[in-house]
């Protein structure tokens, strides 16, 4: 015979006194009042947004990776056009495979690409450099004076004797190491990029660049006697986004995995499809919204879309849980849905709330792709809202749970299983001490472990590339093979104009060379003073002894007459020092920079900026005027691939712990507004610090450093990892209101709110563990933050929250807030 049960039926049960008609919530009343005219707006909604997801493009600006108003950058951006494209290059190194570059096979495939390439748009055509090209020059002393010419001159065919002659000039060139390997095996093709077309005044895409590098030169010119290599950060950029396609998969993975572990949870058709297409629809609102607003994704933001269809499941599975206990307890579909929606909407709100102004935080760090992945995080947390909070219900409403997920409900609503009734006696003071204790010791060795958790790169080449991949075998082949490294460090010594090539402003750069050299990690420099030397040791018969600076301003001015455009500017009020690194890791960064801030003390003239703007007739008035000694001179950080990265590590360093301690403010605060006491925060908000403690001392352990990429997952974790904190506290604390004590409260809030909450951190876990897989590392590192945080803020809420709350809580003062403020209605409401 069928059951049964009315309104009063269920009211008259005590763990449903929050039925009573006068305890509906008024946003209660007003969306299930207009379920259809509801219902029609967000179908229309979600055509709009569907239309905005047509419009969302990939966007892989450097710009956005860069911390644009750190000193560093700043300074950069000062000198930006005189120090040319370095941080857009990309360099393709030609490998004879069969003997040395010297042969005419070699000579002519190397013509062949070098004019492939130049042709390819985007390539900025001046600037490109190989041995095919006429900047490339070779210079010698000779009793006549200097002599020199094109590497390749114009008069060579292939013939011993040019091959010859095109040997000599290579050695001569002082391009061995740099455009030529150092076993003559093969030659380098630098080619500079235009960021911006002159014609459309768009963005330049990588991706379409590379894959012109990849078909035209790599595929059409490899073969068995060819290889080629290929590095610069566009490219690495662009073989990232390539990467980004697998996202694709491993998203519809979480989503297949997902329905069928939300199936076997809730045993119903229904109940598993609503709440997967709810949190698709919130993907669609999100992506479509950004794209209306503006905004374009990136590297970063691309992995957001899954994390907001994480948390939506997460939020889904506690609705239709509740709706599956309230029909299994006899109310009809539209009862069941108002009674889970009234139950669940204030945690769930709380919950969602903390999660977008937690992304927010991110704000304060001001690198370009944090922040859009911020506003794409909360943007999607705020569809979330609508989408699972109010959608799922209304749609409940209509459909019901299916009678399997009813009987399945219902059994498990009578079932005592062994598992909740062992894990309920940590909620007694016999047991709860021992979580507690464990959770110190965890703590203490968490601490003690995250004081070597590095800021930025830990690993030679592109990190966010795993070690194997094409990109970083073809890094590794260049540093093996080349004197210069990839990793640039440039400092800008600024003058007054026309004051470069003073003696004191060489003197110094002298002087900065010589110390820079003797730091740990650097491997060579190069700058003004370097031709300098050269040139007037050439114009003495090559004699060493006149490798050095000359007092001398005549000898000073000639010797850097034939100085490269790239080691001073136009009118000689700055010049670059090129300091080669070893590598980028965060430890040789931190050396670069401290040297040079030692040096700056030293010898940086505390003059007025002012004087850095005058000529030399203002400057040599105001020397005899007394206002000044000499020209004024400062060495400014800093530029090169290197000195950016420099900069991003010590804005991701200053910014680490001001983030966290914005988005636990956060959390407090609302948890403060929800539930008016500091033993509930302190319940919810202690496993939550425990596990941001361990998940720092999992990344010391496994070597991922703390930077662009890694920095949002530990915000992101903290806020939806309260979540879960938050459901079973708010579940609790309502059966101590009904009246029962501490261990049959949990054990009541482990059979609904801990099943659903263990069931969404261990799928979510799983799901976000197909990661791990990725051939970009940076998700890779992503997936085992987030599964480890996923695992342990569940754990977390399951464990360690009753414990606390065993000595922390006070359930008569519960009892007594709750009538304070609500009487005797419904405590959500």
């Amino acid at each position: 015979m069928k059951k049964t049960t009315n309104l009063k039926d269920v009211n008259s049960k005590p763990e449903h006194y929050l039925v009573s008609p006068e305890s509906e919530p008024f946003l209660e009343r007003i969306l299930f009042a207009a379920r259809p005219l509801v219902l029609m707006i967000l179908a229309i909604l979600t055509l709009v947004f569907a239309y905005g997801l047509t419009q969302i493009k990939l966007d892989s600006s450097i710009e956005k990776y860069i911390p644009l108003k750190h000193e560093f950058i700043k300074n950069y951006l000062v000198h930006k056009d005189e120090l040319g494209s370095g941080l857009s290059n990309i360099k393709l190194s030609v490998e004879s495979n069969d003997g040395d570059i010297f042969s005419k096979e070699y000579m002519e495939t190397l013509r062949l690409i070098n004019d492939e390439v130049f042709f390819i748009k985007g390539v900025d055509r001046s600037a490109m450099q190989s041995l095919w090209t006429a900047n490339v020059r070779w210079t010698e002393v000779t009793e006549e004076g200097f002599q020199g010419g094109p590497v390749i001159p114009a008069t060579y065919d292939g013939s011993e004797e040019s091959i010859e002659q095109l040997r000599q000039n290579v050695l001569k060139s002082g391009q061995v190491g740099r455009l030529v390997a150092n076993n003559f095996s093969s030659t380098i093709i630098d080619i500079p990029l235009i960021e911006i077309d002159p014609d459309t005044g768009e963005k330049l895409d990588y991706q379409t660049f590379s894959r012109a590098i990849e078909e035209k030169i790599r595929d059409g010119f490899t073969s068995d006697k060819i290889t080629i290599y290929a590095t610069g950060t566009p490219k690495k950029l662009a073989d990232l986004l390539d990467g980004v396609t697998s996202i694709v998969w491993f998203f519809l993975a979480a989503i297949v995995f997902t329905a069928i572990l939300l199936f076997l949870y809730s045993r119903c058709i229904r109940g598993t499809l609503i709440p997967i297409v709810a949190s698709l629809i919130a993907v669609v609102w999100q992506l479509g919204a950004l794209a209306l607003m503006g905004f374009t994704i990136d590297l970063y933001s691309v992995l957001v879309p899954f994390l907001i269809f994480a948390i939506g499941i997460s939020h889904g599975v506690q609705i239709i849980s509740g709706i599956a206990i309230e029909s299994g307890k006899g109310a009809n579909k539209l009862m069941a849905s108002r009674l889970a929606f009234r139950g669940l909407y204030v945690p769930g709100m709380l919950a969602l709330l903390s999660d977008g102004l937690g992304f927010l935080t991110l704000l304060f760090i001001e690198i370009g792709v944090i922040q859009e992945l911020a506003i794409a995080a909360s943007v999607g947390v705020a569809m979330i809202i609508v989408t699972n909070l109010v959608l799922v219900p209304l749609v409940m409403s209509y459909v019901g749970i299916s009678k399997s997920g009813i009987r399945h409900a219902e059994n498990n609503e009578k079932a005592e299983p062994k598992l909740w009734k062992l894990l309920s006696k940590i909620a007694s003071k016999r047991v709860a001490p021992y979580p507690i204790i464990i959770a110190i010791v965890m703590a203490v060795f968490g601490l003690y472990q995250s004081q070597s958790l590095k800021i930025g790169d830990l690993d030679a080449g592109a990190p966010e590339l795993r070690q194997d991949s094409r990109y970083n075998l073809d890094n590794a082949y260049m540093v093996s093979n080349y004197s210069t490294s990839s990793d640039v460090f440039l400092v800008m010594v600024e003058t007054a104009k026309e004051q470069c090539n003073s003696y004191k402003v060489m003197d110094a750069i002298d002087r900065f060379m010589w110390y820079m050299e003797n730091v740990p990690g650097v491997q060579s420099t190069v700058s003004m003073v370097t031709v300098s030397k050269l040139v007037t040791k050439g114009m003495n018969e090559g004699n060493l002894k006149w490798s050095a600076l000359s007092r001398n301003q005549t000898i000073l001015n000639t010797s850097i007459q034939r100085a490269p455009s790239s080691l001073l500017n136009q009118d000689c009020s700055m010049a670059p020092v090129i300091v080669y690194l070893n590598d980028h890791k965060a430890e040789t960064l931190e050396n670069a920079v401290a040297a040079v801030e030692a040096f700056k003390v030293k010898y940086d003239d505390d003059a007025d900026p002012k004087y850095f703007a005058m000529g030399l007739a203002e400057i040599e008035a105001a020397i005899a005027a007394g206002e000044l000694e000499s020209a004024p001179l400062r060495f400014q950080l800093a530029s090169g691939n290197a000195g950016i990265e420099a900069a991003t590590n010590e804005v991701i360093g200053d910014a680490q712990n001001t983030m966290l301690i914005f988005v636990y403010a956060v959390v407090f605060v609302l948890c403060f507004a929800t539930f008016r006491s500091f033993r509930a925060i302190a319940c919810i908000l202690i496993p939550l610090a425990l596990t941001s403690i361990l998940c720092q001392a999992l990344m010391a352990y496994l070597g991922i450093g703390v930077k662009v990429a890694t920095l949002p997952v530990i915000a992101l974790g903290v806020g939806i990892g309260v979540d879960y904190g938050i459901y079973i506290y708010n579940r609790l604390e309502v059966m101590l209101i009904a009246g029962k004590t501490l261990q049959e409260a949990f054990f009541e809030t482990l059979k609904s709110t801990g099943k659903a909450v263990s069931f969404t951190g261990i799928t979510l876990a799983i799901g976000v563990g197909t990661w791990i897989f990725s051939p970009i590392k940076f998700q890779a590192d992503m997936g085992i933050l987030l599964v480890f945080m996923f695992i342990w803020n569940m754990l977390g809420a399951l464990i360690l929250l009753p414990a606390l709350a065993t000595f922390i809580l006070k359930p008569e003062q519960i009892i007594a807030r709750h009538k304070k403020i609500h009487g005797d209605s419904n405590p959500a409401g």
